[in-house]
């Protein structure tokens, strides 16, 4: 696996480590079920501190990408490739939104009115 932070990107490492992975997903280079290095390799492949890896990790696990299991490590769920696209749709919206001069809230606001 692949993974590459831009030196440029001025969100916080720990999000930019959940971004890679995503990415990661998301290109095909881990499916569903695949096992991720432990968080010291990915540290040290990234050029980061382990705990701002885990804090990644742990990020999409609350997201439901990720599955920590004790002994085998941390894997891809199956549910992470719809979601990846879902989270990716919703970013490409909110993009959008703000290229048309629209908040997020009134993104937020847009949404709540569909239902």
């Amino acid at each position: 696996m692949l993974l590459r932070l831009d030196t440029t990107d001025s969100r916080p490492l720990h999000e930019q480590v959940a971004g890679a992975i995503r990415r990661a997903i998301a290109e095909g280079e881990c499916a569903p079920g695949d096992r991720l290095p432990p968080a010291r390799e990915l540290s040290r492949a990234l050029g980061v501190n382990a705990n701002t890896v885990l804090r990644g990790l742990r990020a999409l696990r609350d997201e439901g990408v990720l599955e920590f299991r004790r002994g085998r490590g941390v894997t891809v769920t199956e549910a992470a490739d719809q979601r990846s696209r879902l989270l990716e749709r919703a970013r490409q919206l909110a993009a959008d939104a703000a290229h048309l001069g629209y908040s997020r809230n009134d993104l937020i606001e847009m949404i709540r009115g569909l239902s």
